[in-house]
């Protein structure tokens, strides 16, 4: 559906009574929900778009605001809801999301199933689940749920993303109102670049089709605000703009080039134009220590018939050697047969053992 069309239908169905009553019957007088929303969050709890994005600044209620939309429906029969972080560890922490929900619902009526999920008298149920790789979004793909919660958004990829919408939807005569998929985070990290262009938009007035709802520390009365800010004050200048204030235009540059000297394409042209994938690899899985392993990196190029040069695409994650082949591999299909492939030889006998595995298994035709 047209987004435009998509928003005046809904300025149709839900008036703001309706929507008031909502918030009134699936949030304020909800067991499972222990205390009431504070504003900015129950804006965010209102919305009845497909698709909302919560946060900005550390410290304005985040993974409350998540947690509280994904129980609005549990009291409909059938009613699912996932809620994912990057890994298992992200979810389990002390006073993370899975840690609160745990806390939140112990003392009611919910049981839980294993450590991943909660089942409602109503047979309604809430899952927690993690995609660390790419790949691992495959393990939904038979999956369905009413509503879906991202939390902290900027640790995933744009196609771990995208794919789950395939997995939002309700049958025709479920008496859930709407599907909805909801996502929350701070500015920075990997995503940061895709999230900012799809939510807060390139003139940074937001997307109204996709509501951006911004939260400070000063907009969560719950947190002790004087003793956080002591803390975010020692971060570096750009963390701490950005989970301070959720400024989501600054950022870290790099030594060698700057994103503004490119320019940033949508597609590209063949005719005409020479195109290459070029490669540099890396085969180490991110590890929680400071010195972090590099990316594997590969870059669309294109060269045009004005002497121009582009970037049409990149493709950067962090995985273990078989993860890199499959992905350089899979990069290879969704490329075409007639994007040359370009990887660096590196030098003694291991760079060329190297290249003659791509040309003769992982790349062969």
């Amino acid at each position: 559906m047209n987004m435009l069309v998509q928003q005046e239908k809904l300025e149709r169905e839900y008036s703001e009574d309706y929507l008031l009553g909502m918030l009134q019957r699936t949030v304020l007088e909800n067991e499972y929900i222990p205390h009431n929303p504070h504003p900015k969050q129950a804006e965010f709890l209102m919305l009845p778009h497909e698709e909302a994005f919560y946060g900005g600044a550390a410290g304005g209620g985040k993974s409350d605001a998540l947690l509280m939309a994904a129980l609005q429906f549990v009291d409909i029969p059938d009613y699912t809801a996932l809620i994912l972080r990057r890994t298992f560890p992200d979810l389990a922490q002390p006073d993370a999301i899975m840690d609160r929900a745990e806390g939140w619902l112990m003392p009611t009526d919910a049981k839980p199933r294993g450590n991943k999920a909660w089942v409602f008298p109503s047979g309604a149920r809430l899952v927690f689940g993690f995609m660390m790789h790419d790949k691992d979004r495959y393990q939904y793909q038979s999956a369905q749920f009413d509503f879906i919660g991202f939390d902290e958004l900027t640790q995933f990829s744009e196609l771990q993303f995208t794919y789950l919408f395939s997995r939002l939807r309700k049958p025709e005569d479920s008496p859930v109102p709407y599907v909805r998929m909801r996502s929350a985070s701070n500015p920075g990290n990997v995503g940061h670049e895709w999230v900012k262009k799809r939510y807060i938009g390139e003139d940074g007035q937001g997307v109204p089709e996709m509501p951006f709802i911004p939260a400070l520390l000063e907009d969560n009365p719950s947190l002790g605000i004087e003793d956080y800010e002591r803390q975010l004050a020692k971060l570096d200048p750009v963390t701490r703009e950005q989970l301070r204030w959720g400024n989501w235009d600054i950022g870290v540059q790099g030594n060698m080039f700057k994103k503004e000297s490119f320019t940033l394409e949508n597609g590209y042209q063949k005719d005409g134009s020479l195109i290459m994938r070029y490669w540099d690899l890396a085969a180490t899985e991110k590890q929680t220590v400071k010195d972090d392993p590099d990316y594997t990196v590969g870059a669309l190029c294109v060269f045009d018939n004005e002497y121009q040069f582009h970037i049409a695409d990149v493709v950067r994650f962090r995985g273990r050697p078989a993860e890199v082949e499959n992905m350089v591999k899979a990069t290879a299909i969704s490329d075409g047969k007639d994007i040359p492939i370009r990887i660096e030889e590196e030098g003694g006998a291991s760079g060329k053992i190297v290249i003659d595995n791509y040309v003769r298994k992982i790349l062969l035709g």
